[in-house]
């Protein structure tokens, strides 16, 4: 994640300079973050590095104009993040903007939810279950999914997911919830035939 109990400092005016030592550091210390972040919205390692490239190009000129209105870290992450929307869309020029809701993200009752509470922790966090919830993050809605890899995935609070995102406060805690309400579902199939294992061996 990209919060630390010491986030680091920087010199604002120097990379508001053009300090490429100082900027080095920027790139040294967010460029696995970001990275991490463009791969999991695009799931392709080459076209990841390329937005890893592209944002941190598009940061440096964009230094000079940086108010500070928000933490430096935010301010990459929004530029990462709308450098990878606008790939997807060249990629899909009819995908909806994350800005706009759809009918697809209205909430709507499960078809099953299975209480895998008493799993013990060895069957949640096992390789095989993790490999399963990223796949289905990757197929939640793009308005669904960025916002859960934000603060699920990168730990951003919501005030920084929305200034990222430039939506209200409001709609990032009710997108996390369709986007958390919908893995959950997913995983439900999954968990339940583990859940049903566990009890037929005597563990539950």
């Amino acid at each position: 994640m990209i919060k630390s109990r010491t986030p680091p400092q920087f010199d604002i005016h120097a990379l508001r300079n053009g300090d490429r030592d100082e900027f080095a550091r920027v790139v040294e210390i967010f460029s696995g973050q970001i990275y991490r972040l463009a791969l999991k919205m695009l799931q392709n390692q080459q076209d990841a590095e390329d937005i890893l490239q592209e944002s941190f190009i598009k940061a440096y000129k964009a230094l000079p104009k940086f108010e500070g209105r928000s933490s430096l870290s935010t301010w990459l992450y929004r530029i990462a993040t709308n450098e990878a929307l606008m790939f997807l869309r060249r990629k899909k020029p009819h995908q909806i903007s994350v800005e706009q809701p759809s009918e697809d993200d209205e909430d709507r009752t499960p078809l099953e939810i299975v209480d895998w509470c008493c799993l013990p922790e060895g069957e949640l966090m096992s390789e095989e279950a993790r490999s399963i919830l990223e796949r289905n993050a990757a197929a939640l809605p793009e308005t669904l999914r960025v916002v859960f890899l934000l603060r699920d995935i990168e730990g951003l609070s919501t005030l920084e997911t929305s200034d990222v995102l430039n939506i209200s406060e409001s709609a990032v805690k009710t997108r996390l919830s369709r986007a958390r309400l919908r893995l959950r579902e997913s995983l439900s199939k999954y968990y339940g035939e583990r859940v049903r294992a566990a009890r037929e061996r005597g563990d539950l």
